[in-house]
Protein backbone atom coordinates (compact mmCIF):
# COMPACT_ATOMS: atom_id res chain seq x y z
CA UNK A 1 0.00 0.00 0.00
CA UNK A 2 2.59 2.56 1.02
CA UNK A 3 4.42 4.81 0.30
CA UNK A 4 1.13 6.46 -0.64
CA UNK A 5 2.23 8.92 -3.34
CA UNK A 6 4.68 6.64 -5.29
CA UNK A 7 2.09 3.83 -5.29
CA UNK A 8 -0.67 6.11 -6.58
CA UNK A 9 -2.88 5.94 -3.46
CA UNK A 10 -2.58 9.73 -3.19
CA UNK A 11 -2.19 11.66 -6.49
CA UNK A 12 1.28 13.16 -7.06
CA UNK A 13 -0.28 16.61 -7.51
CA UNK A 14 -1.20 16.60 -3.81
CA UNK A 15 2.39 16.09 -2.63
CA UNK A 16 3.17 19.82 -2.18
CA UNK A 17 -0.11 20.49 -0.37
CA UNK A 18 0.48 17.55 1.96
CA UNK A 19 4.06 18.73 2.56
CA UNK A 20 2.80 22.21 3.54
CA UNK A 21 0.19 20.75 5.92
CA UNK A 22 2.79 18.45 7.53
CA UNK A 23 5.23 21.38 7.78
CA UNK A 24 2.67 23.61 9.50
CA UNK A 25 1.74 20.79 11.90
CA UNK A 26 5.42 20.13 12.64
CA UNK A 27 6.07 23.82 13.31
CA UNK A 28 3.01 24.00 15.59
CA UNK A 29 4.21 21.00 17.60
CA UNK A 30 7.73 22.48 17.89
CA UNK A 31 6.34 25.79 19.13
CA UNK A 32 3.85 24.12 21.50
CA UNK A 33 6.73 22.05 22.94
CA UNK A 34 8.75 25.17 23.69
CA UNK A 35 11.35 24.51 20.98
CA UNK A 36 11.29 28.11 19.83
CA UNK A 37 13.26 28.95 22.99
CA UNK A 38 17.01 29.15 22.39
CA UNK A 39 17.64 28.52 26.11
CA UNK A 40 15.71 25.25 25.97
CA UNK A 41 17.46 24.14 22.77
CA UNK A 42 20.96 25.06 23.92
CA UNK A 43 20.27 23.37 27.27
CA UNK A 44 21.16 19.98 25.82
CA UNK A 45 24.74 21.17 25.22
CA UNK A 46 25.07 22.70 28.69
CA UNK A 47 23.41 19.82 30.52
CA UNK A 48 20.43 21.57 32.10
CA UNK A 49 17.62 20.57 29.68
CA UNK A 50 17.45 17.37 27.61
CA UNK A 51 13.91 17.79 26.26
CA UNK A 52 15.19 18.22 22.68
CA UNK A 53 17.28 15.06 22.84
CA UNK A 54 14.39 13.06 24.29
CA UNK A 55 11.78 14.34 21.83
CA UNK A 56 13.86 13.73 18.71
CA UNK A 57 15.21 10.40 19.95
CA UNK A 58 11.64 9.29 20.72
CA UNK A 59 10.40 10.51 17.33
CA UNK A 60 13.13 8.56 15.53
CA UNK A 61 12.42 5.42 17.54
CA UNK A 62 8.63 5.56 17.13
CA UNK A 63 9.02 6.20 13.39
CA UNK A 64 11.47 3.33 12.98
CA UNK A 65 9.29 0.86 14.90
CA UNK A 66 6.18 2.06 13.04
CA UNK A 67 7.82 1.64 9.63
CA UNK A 68 9.03 -1.88 10.49
CA UNK A 69 5.58 -2.92 11.75
CA UNK A 70 3.85 -1.47 8.69
CA UNK A 71 6.34 -3.25 6.42
CA UNK A 72 5.84 -6.52 8.34
CA UNK A 73 2.04 -6.24 8.08
CA UNK A 74 2.24 -5.44 4.35
CA UNK A 75 0.97 -1.84 4.53
CA UNK A 76 4.32 -0.37 3.54
CA UNK A 77 7.14 -1.44 1.25
CA UNK A 78 10.41 -0.40 2.91
CA UNK A 79 12.22 -1.01 -0.37
CA UNK A 80 10.24 1.86 -1.95
CA UNK A 81 11.26 4.41 0.67
CA UNK A 82 13.76 7.07 -0.36
CA UNK A 83 17.11 6.88 1.41
CA UNK A 84 19.14 10.07 1.11
CA UNK A 85 22.61 9.45 -0.42
CA UNK A 86 25.56 9.62 1.95
CA UNK A 87 28.53 11.85 1.10
CA UNK A 88 30.73 11.17 4.10
CA UNK A 89 32.96 14.27 4.23
CA UNK A 90 30.10 16.61 3.39
CA UNK A 91 28.06 15.08 6.21
CA UNK A 92 30.91 15.31 8.74
CA UNK A 93 31.88 18.90 7.90
CA UNK A 94 28.26 20.05 7.50
CA UNK A 95 27.34 18.40 10.81
CA UNK A 96 30.23 20.10 12.58
CA UNK A 97 29.27 23.52 11.17
CA UNK A 98 25.63 23.01 12.14
CA UNK A 99 26.66 21.84 15.62
CA UNK A 100 28.73 24.97 16.20
CA UNK A 101 25.87 27.11 14.88
CA UNK A 102 23.42 25.31 17.13
CA UNK A 103 25.52 25.95 20.25
CA UNK A 104 26.37 29.55 19.31
CA UNK A 105 22.89 30.61 18.22
CA UNK A 106 20.69 28.27 20.23
CA UNK A 107 18.65 27.17 17.22
CA UNK A 108 18.66 24.58 14.47
CA UNK A 109 17.24 25.63 11.07
CA UNK A 110 13.73 24.26 11.78
CA UNK A 111 13.36 25.69 15.26
CA UNK A 112 14.76 29.04 14.15
CA UNK A 113 11.88 29.39 11.67
CA UNK A 114 9.39 28.57 14.45
CA UNK A 115 10.93 31.31 16.56
CA UNK A 116 10.83 33.74 13.61
CA UNK A 117 7.11 33.00 13.24
CA UNK A 118 6.49 34.31 16.77
CA UNK A 119 8.75 37.34 16.23
CA UNK A 120 11.91 36.50 18.19
CA UNK A 121 14.68 38.91 17.19
CA UNK A 122 17.56 36.51 17.87
CA UNK A 123 15.92 33.95 15.58
CA UNK A 124 15.46 36.54 12.83
CA UNK A 125 19.20 37.35 13.00
CA UNK A 126 19.97 33.61 13.03
CA UNK A 127 17.86 33.02 9.88
CA UNK A 128 19.51 35.98 8.15
CA UNK A 129 22.86 34.31 8.97
CA UNK A 130 21.60 31.04 7.47
CA UNK A 131 20.54 32.86 4.29
CA UNK A 132 23.95 34.54 4.01
CA UNK A 133 25.64 31.15 4.50
CA UNK A 134 23.44 29.54 1.84
CA UNK A 135 24.22 32.40 -0.58
CA UNK A 136 27.99 32.11 0.01
CA UNK A 137 27.85 28.32 -0.39
CA UNK A 138 25.87 28.52 -3.62
CA UNK A 139 28.12 31.23 -5.12
CA UNK A 140 31.31 29.34 -4.20
CA UNK A 141 29.90 25.87 -4.87
CA UNK A 142 32.62 25.16 -7.43
CA UNK A 143 35.16 25.38 -4.58
CA UNK A 144 33.14 23.23 -2.17
CA UNK A 145 31.95 20.65 -4.72
CA UNK A 146 34.87 18.19 -4.33
CA UNK A 147 34.25 18.05 -0.56
CA UNK A 148 30.44 18.16 -0.89
CA UNK A 149 30.37 15.24 -3.32
CA UNK A 150 33.43 13.44 -1.96
CA UNK A 151 33.43 10.01 -0.31
CA UNK A 152 30.11 8.93 -1.83
CA UNK A 153 28.86 5.92 0.13
CA UNK A 154 25.58 5.36 -1.72
CA UNK A 155 22.04 5.27 -0.37
CA UNK A 156 22.93 3.47 2.85
CA UNK A 157 21.35 3.19 6.28
CA UNK A 158 22.93 2.44 9.67
CA UNK A 159 21.62 -1.10 9.35
CA UNK A 160 23.51 -1.47 6.05
CA UNK A 161 26.65 0.09 7.49
CA UNK A 162 26.83 -2.23 10.49
CA UNK A 163 25.45 -5.24 8.61
CA UNK A 164 22.87 -5.83 11.35
CA UNK A 165 19.43 -7.40 11.00
CA UNK A 166 16.92 -4.53 11.13
CA UNK A 167 14.96 -6.03 14.04
CA UNK A 168 18.13 -6.42 16.12
CA UNK A 169 19.07 -2.87 15.19
CA UNK A 170 15.74 -1.56 16.53
CA UNK A 171 16.17 -3.57 19.73
CA UNK A 172 19.71 -2.18 20.32
CA UNK A 173 18.55 1.34 19.38
CA UNK A 174 15.70 1.09 21.94
CA UNK A 175 18.05 -0.08 24.70
CA UNK A 176 20.49 2.73 23.80
CA UNK A 177 17.64 5.28 24.02
CA UNK A 178 16.62 4.05 27.47
CA UNK A 179 20.24 4.24 28.71
CA UNK A 180 20.74 7.71 27.19
CA UNK A 181 17.50 8.98 28.77
CA UNK A 182 18.58 7.66 32.18
CA UNK A 183 22.07 9.20 31.82
CA UNK A 184 20.65 12.54 30.70
CA UNK A 185 18.45 12.65 33.82
CA UNK A 186 21.51 12.01 36.02
CA UNK A 187 23.51 14.74 34.23
CA UNK A 188 20.61 17.19 34.59
CA UNK A 189 20.41 16.53 38.36
CA UNK A 190 24.15 17.10 38.82
CA UNK A 191 24.14 20.30 36.75
CA UNK A 192 21.18 21.64 38.74
CA UNK A 193 23.04 20.97 42.00
CA UNK A 194 26.08 22.92 40.74
CA UNK A 195 24.28 25.94 39.27
CA UNK A 196 21.02 26.20 41.20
Amino acid sequence: MGPLIPNGVIPYEWSNIIAIIIGIAFGFVLEASGFSSSRKLAGVFYGYDFAVLKVFFTAALVSLIGILYMDYLGYLDMGSLYVHPTYLWGAIIGGAIMGVGFVAGGFCPGTSLCAVAIGKVDAIIYVIGIMIGVFIFSELYFLFQPIYEGSFEGNITLMDTFGVNRYWFVFVFTIAAIIIFALSDQIKKRVKKIFY
